[in-house]
Parts: C-alpha cells; structure tokens; sequence
C-alpha cells in the first residue's frame, strides 16, 4: 500500500511540474496577439456569413480597466472562497456532492473561478479523464504562480454573458454601453449573473429571470458584506436595460440569428478561446436562397410594421439540415431569435404528440371518445376543458379529433396516456427545452420554440427518426463541419417512436391538410402535406407545422414583445394557426420544393395491425383493465397484443372509504350510511386528556369497499372519568370534585370563585393531572 501511495505521489508530482509549462497560453492578453480569423460559412461553403475574430466579440482589459464591484460579484456569486482557496476548493467541491445527493440529482458545482478559466480558456476539446486531471493540475498550479488579481482578471477577459459578448469590457459596452471600469454596482450584478447560464438569464427574453437572478448576486455580495443593505436595496430597484437598447458587437453578413445560433453551438462545444480568433472553418446547412425565399413568403402575408411578426424554420427530414431560418425582421433593431429564443404556447399543433404517444402505448386510432365538456379530476383540483365557440362533435374517434382538433377529447386523451409519457415522446422527437407534465401539456400550454417545432415534426416525415448530429449531439444540425475543432458533424439517426406509428401520424395529418383546420396549406401542385395547425386560447399565438417527404417547416405569428391577442389582423377576424401562418407555409413551400428540385412524394401508408376493444378505469391514477365489475369505465382500442397487463381489482358494488377521523360519532355514522358502509365501533383507553366522543382511527383508513361492508371507527374510553367543569363553582366544592377523581388543582389568583380552568372539561383524567384553577373575590 505505501509503495502504490508513493508511487501515486511521484506520478501526480511529476504531472504537475511536466504541464507547468502550459500555464503562459492561458494569458488573454498574450493570446490576443496570436488570434487567427475563422469563418462561418453557408452550404456551400463559399459565401461568408461571420468572422469568428477575437476583437470581435472580446476586449482584453487590464485589471485596473474592471471595476472593483465588478470583480466583488463575480467573486461572490461563481466562487466566494476564491481568496482562500488554492485553485481547488475541497469545501467546495464536498458542498457539491452533498448537495447533489440530498436532491438526487446535479444542483450545484464544484468548480472554481480558476478551473472554469483553464476550461474556457482550455485548447483542445477532447473530453477525457487526462484532460480533467490536467484541468485541475493547472488550476493548481497557475494558483501557485499567478496572483489572485491576475487569474480574476483573465477569467474576466475570458468567459461568455450573452448576446455575442465574451470578456467583462464586450459585455458592458454590448448591455450599457460603456467600459467595465464604470460598470455600477447594480450592472456589475446583472454581469455577473449571467455566465453560469446566458440564455435562461438573458435580459432581453426574460427580464424576469435576469431580475431575480441579479438579486441572487446582490443578495450573495450582501452576505459577503461586500455592500451595506441601503445599496442592495437601491441596486434592486434599478431598472434593467432595455432591450432595444442591447446591441450585439461585430461583423455581419446573411442570416444573422441563423449565425448567433451557430455560434452558440460552437462555443459549447469547442470553448470560446478556440471558436473566437482560433482559425475555425466552419460550413453550415443554411440555403441562402431558401433563406430569401423564406422572407418573400412572410413579408407577403404580413407586409406591414403594424402587422404580427413571423418566425419559419425549415429542416429536411432525411438528414436534420436546417436549411432556413428567420428570427426576426430587423437584426439590427432586435437580436432577439424568435425561431430559437422565442418561446410560446404551441396551442393545438403539440397534440401531435399526445397522438404519437398514445399510438406507442398500442392505442388505435379507432378508439372513439366524447367530444364535450369535460371535467378531468387532479386530485386536488378540477379541470375544466371546452371546445372553441361550444362546437362539440359527439362520439368521434381519434382521427376526427385531430382533424378537427377536437380540445375535450385530447384532454381525456392526455389523461389516459398521462402528461409525462407526453413529455418524454415529445423530448424524444426533438423538444429539448423543459416541459412541465401538466395535463394541460396535451392542448400545448408549454412553451416551446419554431426550431424545436420544425425538428420534432421533421422526425414524423423520416418515419419516426430523430436526427442528430456526430458532433453536437442531440442538436438541430445546422453546422456540416467544423475544421479545427471535431471535423464533420454527420447525421446521426435516433429512433425516437416506431416508423409504423410515424406512418399513422403521418396519415392522420395528411387528413388535417385535406379536409380540416389546415386547408389553406394545401400545395397548388397537388403533393401530400402533413401538418397541424395551433392557435392559443387568447388568440395571441398561431403556428403552422407542416412537412412533406423532404421538407419539415414550421412557423410562428404573433407579437414578439407580448402577448398581445390578434383578434382582428386576418382581414378582420382573428389570426389563427389555418390562416396567416398556413399560408406563410404555403407560400414557402409552393417556391422552395421546386427550386430543391424534389419531386411530388407520397408518404408509406401505414398498415394499421387489428384492433381489440378493452374497457378502462382510472384507478390510483393510472387507467387500469376493468375487472367487470368496475364503475365509471371508459372504451379503448388496442392494437392486438398491445392491450395493458394490468387489471384493477374493483369490487362488486364498490365505493370509496371516506376519512371520518376526528369526526364525532353521528357525523362520522352519517358519513359511512351515505356511502352506504356500516360502522363498527370498538374503544381502547384514553390517554391523559385526550379528546372523548371523536374517531382516533378507522379500519381501512382510505381505499374501496363493497356497499355495506365494514368499516371500523376507534373511540377512546376514559378509565378514570372526564375532566369536571368547576367553572361558577366557590373553590371547596371545586377541591371535592377535583379530589374525587384523584386531580390535583393548582390555584392562581386570590378569592373563592372559579373563574377558568385548564385544561378544560371534557377530556379524559387520569390521577395527578394538575388543573389550574384561576379564583377572584366574590
């Protein structure tokens, strides 16, 4: 053991001094000299759409050019034993773990402000335990070189706030304006909010967020006592930057918010040293061309500055390109993405995938439920859900249901399959974002984006098949390759539902085209279209999804900067998923296919297996096979071989067992008669001034029961009498009945008559319970 443990020690000694000469590249300031340009490029790979140089998006300040408040956040909310610390902080990484455990899962991390410099600042992306010992050995190490001020300084210089801004200097100019040597203290917490997460804190889509985010600072350089209560309460109420006024820095060419979404992906995967002045050659999948014709079709049906704005996403299928993008209609007025970064109700177009997940639990198409109000139990709480303008249709089957996106029935539909099957078929497909397993998930009240939209239904048209990248994973696929960093990023299919029940869906939607909300879809040419329209409650989203063989694309109307109802902007009337944003789709499409040269194609027509009709009952949450006898059942198709293993246990005659604990006996007997369920009463003894004449506990205490069967209700019995009540009594009567009982009174007060007692009259006795008794004169 001593010869392993010293042979452990020489090892990690010798790794330390043998990467000690590594330590002068992570110098900002003297890389900044070594910056090679890279290039952001379209499909081609001709036309230049960014250059990826270090000025552009950093400037490498001095210490003394960052303002101490600035460096006081940073440290107290990435890392506030920095001062104490040598590089690795053991507290901190224990603090982690434990943390992690008690809430199984990953909440917070161990990293230091130096490991996370050496990471960010690291050349070399491969993932490996070496590169990680490495990580860690030369935070260390430049701890034992560097100061404190200089290794501060360079993070500064280095790491990522948002909005195209690397380096404290970019950021300030980029969010205020001015230099990081006049950030205020109220700017300098918002800054230092944003590296542990840029998007979910941006102040330009959720200024919400960026708020309470900001105060977590404050709040942390309070308890540091960096700054006295007054300054944090001031620096709390200043306003945020608007964001109009938020310009993000560099050189532009094309498809901007295509580029800022390119460049995100690429600073994930490669770390920002390395994607800004590292030399990268990076070609894209976007289709300039598409991309201009995909702004003709939005500027056609919404030409004006008062009307809604558009956001469109175009993906092939077959191999996950995102050929176009729009994210807005004015970079240089907002660069906010609407096709990335907005994030709103998908309305009907998400019932897609309550479909897709019920076909993967073997639930036929066939299967036929009511359409009309319905009420949906949550324990707690009921569910409401009516169809639009009361236009309920009856029994319907699931096919009728989306065509005609039929709201009661997917809500029963949501229910049976349940939300968070709902939600992991829909992540499946290709919604990356969080999504809450709400019932109200399968009417599309979570948010999500026109990328992620695009993507999931792009998975229906390549039968079922989710497209990933060999490079960055499960992302949209909108760089081809990246010289310098991982070379090509091939598609890598993922098969997220059956190609059988993609088949189906595919049909399904093919039908919402033809003959239901998505009419105005249909191609001039006659080509088979899929697609679902989506309209929110208010009116204030509409979407359009919709795909061929070989092009997915979704779009999005609304008012980007709120939620604002688009009740009269369609020629009068409202702005629903079947009008303005079927016919942005319809217009690409008629424009786009052609000039891809894809010819008209059908899509495989599924071969729907036999059905089976089974009766379900919700039963613990869960819907469950009826036994026969169960109440309350509803039918189901299934496909043959696919029906549920497991049968309720239902009872003839059954009811529930209400909860009659702490009742009194005839509320509690008239309880159980209602139900109908006999009492049976038995008594145990009393404990010292326990309660008389109220259930203590029943047998069962919750669950079913046959009409009539039993149900056992404990009272308790006083073995030694109740409590007297002594109140109104002069004090030798209230001695004797007191003393009869073997209870010892205790007085306070002077005088003959009692006037209060505790504990009151009543509960059980027992010898030597003291009673209070309080006196007065008469």
């Amino acid at each position: 053991m001593l010869v392993g443990l010293f042979c452990f020690v020489s090892f990690a000694y010798g790794f330390v001094l043998g990467i000690r000469g590594d330590i002068p590249q992570f110098d900002q300031a003297k890389q900044h000299t070594q910056q090679r340009d890279g290039v952001i490029y379209d499909s081609t790979g001709h036309r230049v759409l960014a250059r990826l140089v270090g000025s552009e998006s950093r400037k490498i300040v001095s210490s003394d050019e960052i303002a101490p408040v600035m460096k006081q956040a940073i440290v107290a909310i990435e890392d506030k034993r920095f001062f104490e610390h040598r590089g690795i902080d053991v507290h901190g990484i224990l603090r982690a773990v434990w943390q992690d455990v008690r809430n199984k899962k990953v909440v917070q991390g161990g990293s230091t402000i130096t490991q996370q410099f050496v990471k960010n600042a690291y050349l070399t992306s491969k993932r490996s335990l070496s590169r990680k010992l490495k990580e860690a050995a030369l935070a260390w190490q430049i701890d034992q070189v560097w100061s404190k001020d200089r290794i501060l300084t360079n993070y500064l210089n280095t790491i990522y706030f948002g909005n195209g801004s690397y380096g404290v200097e970019r950021a300030a100019q980029v969010y205020f304006g001015h230099g990081a040597s006049k950030l205020t203290l109220a700017e300098a917490a918002l800054l230092a909010g944003l590296p542990s997460d840029p998007s979910r804190y941006n102040p330009v889509t959720d200024p919400k967020a960026a708020q309470v985010r900001r105060r977590e600072v404050l709040q942390a350089m309070l308890d540091q006592k960096d700054i006295t209560y007054n300054e944090f309460r001031l620096a709390n109420r200043t306003p945020l930057p608007r964001p109009e006024d938020i310009r993000q820095p560099g050189v532009r060419g094309p498809a901007q918010y295509f580029v800022d979404y390119v460049k995100q992906q690429l600073v994930d995967r490669c770390g920002s040293g390395r994607v800004f002045g590292g030399g990268l050659k990076v070609k894209t999948t976007i289709d300039l061309e598409l991309q201009r014709r995909a702004r003709e079709a939005i500027a056609k049906w919404l030409p004006g500055p008062y009307m809604p704005a558009a956001a469109l996403v175009a993906i092939d299928p077959r191999d996950g390109r995102v050929l176009a993008m729009v994210g807005g209609d004015n970079y240089l007025q907002s660069q906010f993405n609407l096709a990335v970064q907005g994030e709103r109700q998908a309305g009907s177009s998400f019932k897609p995938f309550v479909l897709a997940t019920a076909l993967e639990q073997g639930i036929s198409p066939t299967t036929v439920l009511e359409s009309k109000p319905v009420t949906i139990s949550l324990g707690d709480r009921n569910w409401y859900v009516r169809n639009y303008e009361g236009s309920n249709l009856g029994p319907i089957d699931l096919t009728t249901a989306t065509i005609y996106s039929d709201n009661t029935v997917y809500a029963q539909l949501t229910h049976i399959v349940q939300p968070k099957n709902v939600a992991d078929t829909a992540r499946d497909l290709g919604i990356t974002r969080h999504l809450n397993p709400y019932f109200a998930i399968g009417l599309g009240a979570d948010p999500v984006s026109p990328l992620e939209m695009a993507r999931a239904f792009a998975s229906f048209a390549n039968g079922g098949r989710r497209i990933d990248g060999s490079l960055f994973k499960n992302r949209p696929r909108v760089v081809l390759s990246v010289k310098g960093c991982g070379g090509k990023n091939a598609p890598r299919p993922h098969q997220a539902i059956s190609e059988t029940n993609a088949e189906i869906v595919n049909s399904i939607l093919q039908q919402v085209v033809q003959s239901g909300t998505g009419r105005r879809a249909q191609l001039r040419d006659g080509r088979p279209v899929a697609g679902k329209t989506g309209t929110t409650e208010n009116y204030g989203d509409a979407w359009f999804v919709g795909y061929t063989p070989q092009l997915a694309v979704s779009v999005w109307v609304g008012y980007p900067n709120t939620l604002r109802p688009m009740l009269t902007e369609y020629h009068g009337q409202a702005v629903a998923g079947g009008t303005f944003p079927a016919l942005i789709w319809k217009s690409f499409m008629e424009t786009a296919l052609p000039y891809l040269k894809d010819e008209p194609e059908s899509f495989p027509y599924p071969s729907f297996p036999s059905a089976e009709s089974r009766r379900l009952v919700l039963r613990d949450g869960i819907f469950q096979l009826d036994n026969g006898v169960c109440r309350n059942t509803i039918s189901i198709e299934y496909f043959a071989g696919r029906v549920p293993a497991k049968t309720a246990n239902c009872k003839p005659n059954e009811v529930e067992v209400p909860n009659v604990v702490g009742s009194t006996y005839d509320a509690a007997r008239i309880r159980l008669d209602a139900q109908p369920l006999t009492p049976v009463i038995v008594y145990k003894p009393a404990s010292p001034l326990q309660p008389i004449g109220i259930v203590v506990k029943q047998f069962p205490p919750h669950g079913r029961l046959s009409s009539y069967d039993k149900v056992t209700i404990v009272f308790v019995k006083p073995l030694h009498g109740v409590v007297p009540k002594v109140v109104g009594l002069r004090l030798p009567q209230a001695r004797l009945k007191l003393e009869r009982l073997k209870l010892r009174p205790v007085l306070r007060g002077m005088g003959t008559k009692i006037v209060q007692q505790r504990p009151r009259a009543g509960l059980a006795a027992a010898p030597g319970v003291p009673v209070t008794l309080w006196v007065r004169r008469d």
